[in-house]
């Protein structure tokens, strides 16, 4: 096979020719190391490329030879999100505070992937410690989106999309604090799921928001991320939150039926500020899915309106304690000639920081001061009772709720850095399903009249991925948007 067909195979398939012995993980992970080197100067997907790569290809094929790796991803390679700790390769976090921080252990994730004999072909760019929708905070300079010229990926696993979207990954692991993996996946026409919270360990997570930062795979289709899924779940011992996982059937997923499905669509997330084109096109899949034997109805949400203050006070108030431990003194970024221990403090935070993550800080000091904790920090815990509340009435009676993933689709760069809350307002389909801990999936289904394209959510209830990858894998059976690509 050529590289270009090479780099055409979606993640399983490409492990099933290596099992078969059709080709190698060094040919496959060459392929895309050749891509990368093409691309990486126009698009930025990469901050760190492995110079090992094809060292770990060597014995990845050794070890599938031995039966050492036998799953179905075994020298697959794969890219991973800046903001998950690899062992003696940077982890910078897109931040010039841990501009050359190298961790000296692995997140779990990272173990299991390694476990696979799975290939990391590098860490992917992304907003400054995931605090962003664009991928334009990142201190390493943006990403850009292939499918449109001067357009963002989405944030803040814009790198990890955009490396999926260009053929400069397979597959690839983000992480999604209030939609980081389904934005960008939507913007970027590729496939992403957020996971349950807690089915997949944070440990060796760079923490942004504890209570709601989770790992989950973006790849081309819905079967790729099951099996990633499938190798990434689980109970870990070293992360409190983490829950006993079942994993999913793939063949299941493969051949799942939606006849006899039934569909709530929330009134509010085609409201006010909703493109026509995104509209148009999620109604379409929509009626796709109808026409394959699913009931479709709309109903009331009012708690919608609630979603972008609860979420941004109960983010910037995780965040500011999270960040708090950036102090210049064990790691991190240190100034040079200061005379005093508060001038270490100050210029280490000031410099190291960019101006979204000091942002965040600040609001979330200011919701959490005395003479603030209750306006906004209790009502946004009483907020988000009446949110799960909301979906908890709502999966009564339907098996899944959709909607769009983003009411726009990929932005002109500089678009909303210059307005901040337009960035905010912009995560208002995507931030409730953080809030309880929910999954969803962004699922390509069309594109607006400028060529971008238009991603659906799927949102299920806790622990129903196999339900959610299976209703896409089934739309994507019908459809080949998941396989368009701009180049």
């Amino acid at each position: 096979m050529t590289n270009e067909e090479i780099i055409k195979l979606s993640a399983l398939k490409a492990g099933k020719k290596i099992k078969a012995g059709e080709l190698t993980s060094v040919e496959i992970t060459k392929a895309y190391l050749d891509k990368i080197a093409a691309d990486n100067s126009k698009y930025n997907c990469y901050i760190t490329v492995c110079d090992d790569a094809l060292d770990q290809a060597k014995e990845a094929d050794e070890g599938i030879k031995s039966g050492k790796y036998i799953g179905p991803l075994a020298g697959v390679p794969i890219a991973i999100k800046d903001n998950i700790c690899t062992k003696g390769l940077k982890t910078t976090c897109a931040s010039n505070m841990l501009g050359n921080f190298v961790p000296p252990y692995d997140a779990t994730v990272i173990k299991k992937i390694k476990a696979e004999g799975m290939v990391i072909l590098g860490k992917t760019n992304m907003d400054e410690f995931a605090m962003g929708s664009t991928t334009e905070t990142s201190a390493f300079g943006a990403t850009y989106n292939p499918w449109g010229e001067n357009r963002v990926p989405g944030g803040s696993s814009g790198g990890s999309a955009a490396a999926v979207a260009c053929d400069n990954a397979p597959i690839s692991l983000g992480s999604d604090t209030g939609g980081s993996i389904r934005q960008p996946a939507s913007f970027c026409g590729v496939t992403g799921l957020k996971p349950t919270y807690g089915t997949v360990s944070r440990y060796g997570l760079v923490a942004f928001a504890s209570s709601l930062d989770q790992i989950g795979p973006i790849g081309r289709d819905a079967l790729d991320l099951a099996a990633v899924f499938n190798l990434i779940c689980g109970l870990d011992p070293k992360d409190q939150s983490s829950t006993e996982t079942t994993q999913v059937d793939l063949e299941k997923i493969a051949n799942f039926d939606v006849n006899g499905l039934k569909i709530g669509i929330p009134e509010q997330y085609f409201g006010e500020g909703m493109d026509k084109d995104v509209k148009d096109q999620v109604m379409a899949a929509i009626e796709a899915l109808k026409a394959k034997g699913a009931t479709v109805e709309t109903f009331p949400m009012p708690i919608v309106d609630y979603a972008i203050p609860t979420y941004y006070i109960i983010a910037c108030a995780e965040a500011c304690s999270n960040l708090s431990r950036y102090d210049g003194i064990k790691y991190g970024y240190a100034p040079e000639d200061v005379e005093d221990l508060s001038e270490l403090y100050i210029r280490s935070r000031s410099e190291g920081f960019g101006m979204e993550v000091k942002r965040r800080i600040m609001l979330g000091n200011f919701v959490l001061s005395s003479g603030y904790y209750d306006a906004y920090y209790n009502k946004a815990l009483q907020a988000k009772a009446l949110i799960k509340d909301a979906f908890d009435k709502a999966f009564e009676k339907y098996d899944v709720v959709i909607g769009p993933v983003a009411p726009t689709t990929a932005l002109k760069a500089g678009e909303s850095l210059s307005d901040p809350l337009k960035m905010y307002l912009g995560d208002i389909c995507t931030v409730l399903i953080n809030i309880i801990g929910i999954p969803a999936i962004s699922v390509p289904c069309g594109f607006d009249s400028q060529g971008l394209p238009v991603g659906m959510q799927l949102i299920g209830q806790k622990y129903s991925e196999e339900t959610l990858l299976g209703i896409a894998a089934a739309y994507q059976k019908d459809t080949d948007y998941h396989m368009r690509r701009s180049n």
